[in-house]
């Protein structure tokens, strides 16, 4: 298999920089990483397209419990009084998951946006593209959308499966700055999928502010929304 092949490789690079290439599969595309070095500036094309959209992204808290468990397992033997007590302070399980959670914060930084500290070659432009990461209720990054700014397609990757009842379809709508919603298209449950659009993107999203998922009845009237939105997220430029 070719996995330097455009498609397939602009296809493995996405899903490295969303961190949904899992397995044998990503060991070799780390492999490929060290080899080829047109493989890197794929993905930091892509790490940097999502990126800008990690702000959209509400952050979750770990619950209470999460730190007892990690006390238990990492210190309940240091528990026991003795000359060395004084490093279990030093090395509290709040005070160490703040530090972690610091270094892995600079990680991704630096992972997403490589520029920062001129990890990345200069004089690479990305392509104009109209991007929106959709996320649940819940904070659960569900749906990411991209084209190109003069394009007539729509790439859509679920990332999280959708509920669709049988008899239902979900159906992406865009939400302008002014005026009613209009239909995108529809979207499957889970996958990937290629939208045609009826326009270029640049004239369909340019007063675009936001897109939304609605899960709704097969074959009914298209023109507006007809349920709540199950996922929604900024559309957002990227030049």
């Amino acid at each position: 298999m070719n996995l330097l092949q455009p498609e397939r490789l602009d296809r493995l690079a996405r899903e490295y920089a969303l961190g949904t290439l899992q397995g044998p599969a990503r060991r070799r595309f780390e492999r490929l990483l060290r080899e080829a070095p047109l493989t890197m500036r794929v993905v930091a094309h892509w790490q940097e397209r999502l990126g800008v959209l990690a702000a959209g992204v509400p952050a979750v808290p770990p619950r209470e419990r999460v730190w007892d468990g990690i006390e238990q397992r990492l210190f309940a033997r240091s528990r026991a009084a003795g000359r060395w007590g004084w490093l279990s302070s030093l090395f509290a399980p709040r005070l160490l998951g703040g530090v972690l959670a610091g270094v892995l914060l600079a990680a991704v930084a630096l992972r997403l946006q490589p520029q920062w500290l001129d990890l990345e070659p200069k004089g690479e432009t990305l392509p104009a593209s109209y991007v929106g990461l959709l996320v649940s209720d819940a904070g659960q990054a569900t749906l990411l959308a991209s084209s190109r700014r003069h394009g007539h397609t729509l790439a859509v990757k679920l990332l999280q499966p959708l509920d669709v009842p049988a008899g239902q379809v979900a159906r992406l709508w865009a939400l302008p700055r002014e005026g009613p919603p209009f239909l995108v298209g529809e979207v499957p449950a889970r996958g990937a999928a290629t939208l045609a659009l009826p326009d270029s993107a640049e004239k369909l999203f340019s007063s675009v502010a936001r897109l939304g998922v609605t899960v709704e009845a097969a074959g009914g009237d298209a023109r507006t929304p007809a349920g709540p939105f199950v996922a929604s997220g900024h559309c957002v430029k990227l030049w």
